[in-house]
């Protein structure tokens, strides 16, 4: 699972910053097979929290897919995360 918080600073509405998220949530899951959601601080204009979550049956692969998603965030988009984190659990 990945949470990530992130600044919209050229957000001025909520029209705004859903315009910024959606393409954001939709690349995950596309590009990467997350099941992806804005998960809190919808109300706030200039952040945004987004969680996604992967089953796989290696940890590493998971962990991979999850981490090369980060980088395609850091990368393609002009968001500025504030806050990571990446769990990993194993039943």
């Amino acid at each position: 699972m990945i949470q990530l918080i992130f600044e919209i600073p050229e957000a001025t509405s909520l029209k705004d910053k859903r315009r910024i998220v959606k393409p954001v949530v939709e690349r995950l899951q596309n590009r990467f097979h997350l099941s992806a959601a804005e998960v809190d601080l919808q109300d706030s204009l200039s952040f945004a929290q987004i969680g996604g979550a992967l089953v796989s049956n290696s940890r590493v692969f998971g962990e991979s897919v999850l981490h090369k998603a980060l980088k395609m965030i850091e990368n393609e988009t002009a968001l500025r995360i504030q806050d990571v984190k990446i769990y990993s659990e194993e039943f």
